[in-house]
């Protein structure tokens, strides 16, 4: 394993952290050790920038899906700042997965999120 794949892996590990980091204080630390200060997040039903907003995306998926965690789908895959990995949103009670996605992430010199594109290949039917 290379050292940029250290990097890679380690980024997309806090990044999860943070999507699965439970309570504000947990949130909070978890963003920050994940995000740069002004890093951003984009996905088609967010486009935020700082940790307060990132914070509040977190939370709202949080609410909407209780009981879920998100974990890495595959390997990641980097070059340069960029990398680029799948994830799906799993019940930890029963096991399914009714969500999942893809992500771009640039990292700053630090490894820290500059900016989350993210993508989502799966969602749950609309009832």
């Amino acid at each position: 394993m290379t050292v940029n794949t250290d990097r890679y892996e380690s980024a997309v590990a806090r990044y999860l952290e943070a999507w699965n980091a439970t309570g504000p204080e947990a949130r909070e630390k978890a963003v920050a050790a994940a995000w740069a200060a002004d890093g951003g997040y984009t996905d088609p039903l967010a486009d935020v920038r700082g940790h307060d907003g990132i914070e509040a995306v977190i939370a709202a998926a949080q609410e909407q899906f209780p009981g879920f965690s998100f974990r890495l789908l595959g390997a990641v895959d980097g070059h340069r700042d960029i990398a680029r990995f799948r994830w799906e949103l799993v019940n930890e009670a029963d096991g399914s997965a009714p969500v999942a996605g893809s992500d771009v992430i640039t990292l700053d010199g630090e490894g820290r999120i500059r900016q989350v594109l993210g993508f989502l290949d799966r969602l749950p039917a609309a009832e």
